[in-house]
C-alpha cells in the first residue's frame, strides 16, 4: 500500500525558522492544514527566550505543552495565571485573549498547536510510547504525533518513514478511514483535527 495522499513524517531538521507574528520571538512551524495564509489550524514549536508578549490570533483556539525548560508562567491581562510545569504540563485558551510568557529559569521550547474554532475541533493527548499503539483516523480527519521522546516506527503497511525525537508524522485520513499501528519506546503528543 503507498502512503495515503497528505499522509508523510515531517523530520524535525525540516521545521521552518520563523518570526512570531509580533516579532517578540521565534517558532519552528511543524505543518499547517488548509490556505497558506488562511490556515484552518497549525502546529509548531515556540522558542521562547525571554519574557514577552505573545501574539493573537482572533477566532483560534490554542493549546501550548511545555516540551523542554523548567517552566513558564502565563500572565493573562485579565488577571489570570497558570504556570506550566516540567515535565509537559499544558494549557487550553483563546488566542483573542492577551498572555504574556514569563520564563521561570531559563528558555523554554513550547508545543504550540492552534486551531480556528468556527471551522475545526482539535483534542491533544499526551501518551506514553510503549510497545504498539493503534491510530484509527475517520473519514476527513487529520491525526499528528509528535515524537518527544524516544524512537517509533509505523509497523503497517503505509509506507511511512520511522519517527525520531522531535519528528512528526501527519496522518491525513481523506474520504476513507485509515489505520495506522505505531510501534516503539518513548512518548508523544497525539492530536486529532476535525471538520467541524
Amino acid at each position: 500500500m503507498s502512503v495515503a495522499p497528505g499522509s508523510r513524517v515531517i523530520p524535525a531538521n525540516e521545521y521552518r525558522r520563523e518570526r512570531w507574528r509580533n516579532q517578540l520571538g521565534w517558532t519552528r512551524e511543524i505543518c499547517r492544514g488548509g490556505d497558506a495564509d488562511d490556515w484552518d489550524w497549525r502546529l509548531s514549536i515556540a522558542e521562547i527566550e525571554r519574557d514577552a508578549a505573545f501574539s493573537t490570533f482572533p477566532g483560534v483556539d490554542r493549546e501550548l505543552v511545555l516540551l523542554a525548560g523548567n517552566g513558564l508562567r502565563l500572565r493573562f491581562d485579565d488577571g489570570d495565571t497558570v504556570e506550566l510545569q516540567p515535565p509537559h504540563d499544558r494549557h487550553r485558551f483563546a488566542g483573542e485573549r492577551a498572555v504574556s510568557g514569563e520564563l521561570l529559569d531559563g528558555i523554554t521550547h513550547d508545543f504550540n498547536l492552534m486551531w480556528r474554532r468556527e471551522r475545526v475541533q482539535a483534542d491533544l493527548w499526551h501518551r506514553p510510547l510503549v510497545g504498539p499503539m493503534v491510530i484509527f483516523a475517520e473519514p476527513r480527519a487529520t491525526w499528528a504525533v509528535h515524537l518527544v521522546a524516544g524512537q517509533a516506527r509505523f509497523a503497517d503497511d503505509s509506507g511511512l518513514p520511522p519517527l525520531a525525537t522531535g519528528d512528526t508524522a501527519i496522518l491525513a485520513a481523506g474520504e476513507d478511514r485509515l489505520r495506522h499501528v505505531l510501534e516503539g519506546g518513548g512518548e508523544a503528543l497525539l492530536i486529532r483535527i476535525a471538520p467541524r
